[in-house]
């Protein structure tokens, strides 16, 4: 990379930097599994990747179990910068042991579950758990030492290197057990690429530093189990409710959505260790505009995600992904309006965490999560998966409504209205185009498709960077920072 540009990136705020080499990263690594997903929804079906999704829920349900909220305590307590050594110890001596009780626990319930037993999952999940304690730790501690880039560098990596091993392991023949090995392999090289920004030693670590862990882990353990909740009980349910390739099904369709998620992810993943450190120096000055200014360019991709994708949604499942996952048409829809409440959700409640909140961060994700359970029971029988987006999407708003109230609390919070309106008004302006693009175009093919996607994006930025300067001006920036070319008309 020629010195000018480098010296130019290294002029970029901290956030803003790490923010965008966290969305290029975001970005390409999506990007590359949607195609992947693409060429084992065509290859597997629907039925096996619902397997694969039950494996990734389970893996999930029981590596949280293993983490019991340590990681997040060890991270925040590292990014306060005293006693950085003794705090990793302490969190990968718990890990080890916490591991040991989840895999016990998991041998204990196994005969219970059909799909564990039917599929041979317990192996799999067991060396999944295996491999997390390794790379957990590395990237944990890397995090909580502040290196945000490279902790987002290898979520990249993680997600390359299991994509390249599926898609090798599955065109191979090896079916499930490409996809359950790729996932497994990925995890221990996202260790592996972070040992370098390394530095801890082994510490001795005291009563003291387990009682500080443990003080934050109980609250981070119990928000990471509402998350656990959103994130995997609707498919579990619809496992226990439906068939396996229901479960596929609704998976995909939630996969699509997340195509409006990439602002999200990369700023959110910027944001805990500099509001921590700052919360714990005492200064929450910083916080609330660059609060908003998320929330703000969150917006920026999932308004316009959902508005077109609500219209499209199941000729996007057909053509990409095979005739059977059309039929999550209706619930991909409802899934990408909780991509935008989603948006509030997550930056909400990464500050009110990182702040040192985290017990009303749990009240709200606690209660959300109790709702979801109960709204999935009931509605997935009677209206099967569309229930399971209904009931995400409802307890998702209750959580960021309670989130937002208990962060008012202790910050100014609020959204720059003017900015979401011109966003608002942009998305609508694309999705009118498009709706009259489909009223004589009929959607008989990928081709045909895909027109009204690019052209609907290329609007929907033109009319939002006339609308709005400010937004227009910061990314400009940013493009030029990166030495990327940007059109001199807009």
């Amino acid at each position: 990379m020629p010195r000018n540009i480098v010296t130019r990136i290294s002029a970029i705020p901290p956030i803003q930097r790490q923010s965008m080499i966290q969305l290029g990263v975001t970005l390409t690594v999506t990007l590359f599994g949607f195609l992947s997903t693409m060429l084992f929804s065509h290859l597997l079906g629907a039925d096996l990747m619902g397997v694969y999704y039950l494996f990734l829920a389970y893996y999930g349900v029981f590596n949280m179990i293993g983490d019991a909220g340590f990681g997040g305590a060890a991270v925040k307590r590292i990014s306060e910068g005293k006693d950085q050594n003794e705090y990793l110890t302490a969190y990968a001596v718990l890990r080890f042991l916490l591991i040991i009780i989840s895999t016990l626990i998991l041998l204990a319930i196994s005969p219970y579950f059909v799909d564990l037993k039917d599929y041979d999952l317990i192996p799999w999940i067991i060396a999944a758990l295996a491999a997390a304690f390794f790379g957990n730790t590395i990237t944990y501690g890397v995090y909580g030492l502040g290196h945000v880039g490279i902790r987002n560098l290898a979520t990249g990596v993680n997600e390359f290197v299991r994509i390249l091993i599926q898609i090798v392991a599955v065109l191979l023949g090896y079916s499930l057990a490409g996809l359950f090995g790729g996932f497994i392999i990925a995890i221990i090289i996202s260790g592996i690429f972070c040992i370098k920004y390394f530095t801890f030693r082994p510490a001795r670590f005291t009563a003291d530093h387990l009682r500080s862990l443990i003080t934050y882990s109980i609250w981070a353990f119990l928000i990471g189990s509402g998350s656990l909740i959103f994130s995997y009980a609707d498919t579990i349910f619809i496992g226990y409710f439906m068939d396996n390739g229901d479960v596929g099904v609704y998976r995909v369709a939630l996969q699509l959505t997340t195509a409006g998620t990439f602002l999200t992810a990369a700023i959110a993943g910027t944001l805990t260790p500099k509001f921590s450190n700052w919360s714990a120096k005492g200064d929450l000055t910083q916080i609330p505009g660059i609060l908003t200014k998320s929330i703000t360019y969150g917006l920026l991709l999932a308004v316009p995600t959902a508005a077109g994708g609500i219209l499209l949604s199941d000729r996007l499942l057909y053509f990409f992904y095979g005739a059977e996952f059309a039929a999550g048409g209706a619930a991909c829809a409802i899934l990408l309006l909780l991509q935008i409440v989603n948006v509030f959700m997550v930056f909400l409640g990464t500050t009110l965490s990182a702040i040192d909140h985290a017990r009303q961060s749990f009240y709200a994700s606690g209660s959300a999560a109790l709702l979801n359970v109960a709204l999935n029971v009931l509605l997935i029988p009677i209206i099967g998966i569309e229930g399971a987006a209904v009931a995400s999407l409802v307890s998702i708003t209750l959580n960021a409504v309670l989130l937002r109230y208990y962060l008012g609390q202790h910050l100014s919070v609020r959204c720059d209205l003017r900015a979401a309106g011109h966003i608002l008004l942009s998305a609508l302006l694309m999705a009118a185009v498009i709706l009259v693009y489909m009223q004589f175009v009929p959607l008989t093919n990928i081709f045909l498709v895909l027109v009204p996607v690019a052209v609907g994006a290329v609007l929907y930025f033109v009319v939002l960077f006339r609308l709005n300067r400010e937004i227009h001006d910061e990314i400009a920036d940013l493009a030029k920072q990166f030495g990327l070319p940007w059109p001199h008309w807009l």
